[in-house]
């Protein structure tokens, strides 16, 4: 095990409500009911005040550990900063008018960068609009999701360079096209040993209830597709709570498929990684797929034009900020003497000054031509889109010199 890292083992940790070692249980979480019958259990390796769990099991006895040097550790906390720090600029941008609206991803860094780093560089994934750490992660410019949300392009990376494919405004979509991707890898002869691919796509909870889910699961079971399902559930579904997308835990759905599914502490960075990478090892090696719920919280609203306080209480917010997965691996390397004040404060420093500069970015985004729509619909041209392009350009045409 890297670094100083603290004694202890445990099958499982939950995040919300223990489950009590000496076989009784404590009350089941939102979104359960009583008659609904075990605790869900969770895969943690970093408890909410930073102590070290040297391994995890989950129910299927599969067994998770991590081993990251000193410097990987520091790593991960530097990733996590970087990324809300960037994602909060982002947010500012929005409320001055620069973005048309953003959707933050503040609370849920361990469960993005844990899992982002845990991916190979051959494999793919298909995000939805709020992966901005699993983006940075794949070595993608921040900017980019900044022009989609600025209305300057749509998106503006290439998915085949950095395998992770453009963001999907439409809630679900974009596991069917994942497991489609996974179906092809497979019939391509890509899987079946430990240097394969595997796939993974991110969703959230609420669209767990979305058909396009639901049928994603039942051709990436059929097929044995290589695929990772990452359920980011961060319990509201903009303004629905989970008890208003399911009876039972999240994960336990995948069985009802015919694979696993496992719930991890979404908010603890190491056990996200070792989760995910486990499942992506069993994707690449033929194994088929995996259904991972990352237990964590939004912390602040779904996008900018939502307001949480109409359908939340402060003291919830309160109860999950001292679960905060930056807070809580800074504890851990601090208690471990990893990192002292000074390398803290060269990472807020380091964040600062990236977010500064993105805000210059953007605020010298040029404001896109009204026909630029028409110059990537085909990659070759089309008549049809020629017509529609000139017809629009007589239309604009006629404002030039007059009022709008």
């Amino acid at each position: 095990m890297g670094g100083k890292g603290a004694a202890g083992q445990a099958s499982v940790a939950s995040q919300a409500e223990p489950r009590l070692h000496s076989g009784t249980r404590a009350r089941p979480d939102r979104g359960k009911t009583a008659a609904a019958g075990d605790e869900p259990e969770m895969v943690q390796l970093l408890t909410p005040d930073g102590k070290r769990i040297d391994s995890a099991r989950d129910s299927y006895g599969t067994e998770y550990t991590v081993e990251f040097t000193d410097d990987e550790y520091r790593g991960l906390y530097r990733d996590m900063v970087m990324v809300r720090r960037l994602d909060a600029e982002a947010e500012a941008l929005q409320r001055q008018g620069e973005l048309g609206i953003w959707a933050s991803l503040r609370g849920q860094e361990a469960a993005q960068v844990g899992s982002g780093r845990a991916l190979q560089p051959q494999d793919m994934a298909f995000p939805t609009y709020r992966e901005h750490g699993v983006l940075y992660c794949r070595g993608i410019d921040p900017i980019m999701p900044l022009g989609l949300f600025r209305g300057v392009d749509l998106g503006g990376w290439d998915p085949n360079k950095f395998k992770f494919n453009m963001y999907t405004i439409v809630i679900g979509a974009q596991t069917l096209h994942a497991t489609g991707y996974a179906m092809g890898i497979a019939k391509d002869g890509k899987v079946g040993s430990d240097d394969g691919e595997a796939v993974i796509a991110y969703f959230g909870d609420g669209a767990s209830s979305q058909g396009d889910v639901n049928e994603a699961f039942v051709w990436a079971t059929v097929y044995h597709a290589p695929i990772v399902f990452f359920c980011q559930n961060n319990q509201y579904a903009i303004s629905e709570p989970i008890e208003r997308q399911t009876r039972v835990p999240l994960y336990q759905r995948a069985n009802g498929f015919g694979f696993h599914g496992i719930r991890v502490d979404g908010n603890d960075v190491l056990a996200s990684y070792a989760v995910t990478k486990a499942a992506l090892d069993q994707a690449r090696r033929g194994q088929g797929p995996t259904l991972v719920e990352a237990y964590t919280y939004r912390m602040g609203a779904h996008t900018t034009s939502d307001d949480p306080t109409r359908y939340r209480l402060a003291g919830e917010v309160e109860e999950w900020q001292a679960k905060d997965p930056i807070t809580r691996l800074g504890r851990f390397l601090t208690d471990q003497q990893l990192a002292d004040q000074a390398f803290f404060d060269s990472v807020d420093e380091e964040a600062k000054a990236a977010a500064q500069e993105l805000r210059e970015r953007v605020l010298a985004m040029p404001d896109p031509r009204p026909e630029q729509m028409f110059d990537h619909a085909y990659p070759h041209g089309s008549p049809e889109v020629e017509l529609q392009r000139e017809q629009f350009s007589k239309y604009l045409a006629t404002f030039e010199g007059g009022a709008h």
